[in-house]
C-alpha cells in the first residue's frame, strides 16, 4: 500500500505519517497541492488524504486535477493515472456547503478537524477495503501464493518468510508476472519520496528472492538493458514445471 498525505500542518502531518507507516505502508507527505500534483503524476497511490486549506493550490483544485486524470507529460514509463484513487478530505471548516462541494468533486470521505487519530485510521482502512473489494487480494504463480490482505505467502503448504522490502518487490513482480519491468520502476513502486531505493539495492533483494523461490518453480530472469521478468520455470517442452 502507498498512501499520499497532503497537509501543511507539520505536526499533524508527521503524526499521520507515523500512524499510517506502522502497518508497513509506504507514506509520502507533501505540504502543498503543487508538490502533490507532481507526485500523483509519477507514482501510483492506493489512497490520498488531502487537506482543503492548503497554501497555493487548495485541496478542492488538487482533487479536480486528480479526478480528471493527471498522468500526462513525461515518458510513458513514469506516468501514472491515479484518477480512481480513493480520497479522504480533511478540513477545519464544518460547513455543509464545503462537504457537498468536496463530495461532488469526487471525494470518497470527509473528516473535520480536530479528529481522533483512531477515527482517521478506521476511515482509511474502510476506504482501502472498499478499493480492494473489486480486486483480488491473492496473487499466485506456480507453487507460490501471496495474500496481500494478511501479508502472508506460501510455497505449497510451507509459509515463506520475507522481509518487508522483499515482500514489496515480490508483490510488485507477481502483479506484473510474465512482463518485463525495469529496475527503476520497481524502485519507484517500493520507495517513498523520503527514502529512495537504488537500483543496485533492488539487485540485492532480487538475488535473495531467487534463492527463496527455488522450491516454488519460479524464476526471476534478468533481461539485460530492460529489467526483470518473473515467470514459472518452463520445462523443455515449453510447459510450466
Amino acid at each position: 500500500m502507498r498512501i499520499l498525505i497532503v497537509e501543511d500542518n507539520e505536526l499533524l502531518a508527521d503524526s499521520l505519517r507515523q500512524l499510517l507507516s506502522q502497518p508497513g505502508w509506504a507514506v509520502d507527505r507533501f505540504a502543498t497541492g503543487e508538490q502533490a500534483d507532481l507526485a500523483l503524476r509519477v507514482a501510483p497511490y492506493d489512497l490520498a488524504i488531502i487537506d482543503i486549506g492548503l497554501p497555493g493550490m487548495d485541496g478542492f483544485e488538487l482533487l479536480k486535477k486528480l479526478r480528471r486524470g493527471n498522468a500526462r507529460g513525461g515518458a510513458p514509463e513514469t506516468q501514472h493515472d491515479n484518477s480512481a484513487t480513493p480520497v479522504l478530505m480533511l478540513t477545519a471548516r464544518d460547513a455543509v456547503a464545503d462537504r457537498i462541494q468536496g463530495l461532488d468533486l469526487g471525494a470518497d470521505d470527509y473528516l473535520v478537524k480536530p479528529f481522533a487519530l483512531g477515527e482517521l485510521e478506521a476511515r482509511v482502512r474502510a476506504l482501502l477495503r472498499r478499493r480492494q473489494a473489486g480486486l483480488s487480494h491473492e496473487l499466485t504463480c506456480a507453487k507460490l501464493r501471496m495474500d496481500s490482505r494478511s501479508r502472508r505467502a506460501w510455497i505449497g503448504d510451507t509459509e515463506l518468510v520475507l522481509t518487508l522490502r522483499e515482500w514489496a518487490i515480490l508483490e510488485y513482480l507477481l502483479a506484473h508476472q510474465e512482463q518485463v519491468v525495469g529496475k527503476e520502476r520497481i524502485a519507484q513502486a517500493v520507495s517513498t519520496w523520503d527514502e529512495d531505493i537504488a537500483a543496485n539495492t533492488i539487485e540485492v533483494h532480487v538475488s535473495r528472492l531467487r534463492k527463496k523461490l527455488l522450491p516454488a518453480g519460479i524464476e526471476i530472469r534478468g533481461i539485460r538493458g530492460f529489467g526483470y521478468l518473473l515467470e514459472p520455470v518452463r520445462s523443455d517442452d515449453g510447459d510450466a514445471a
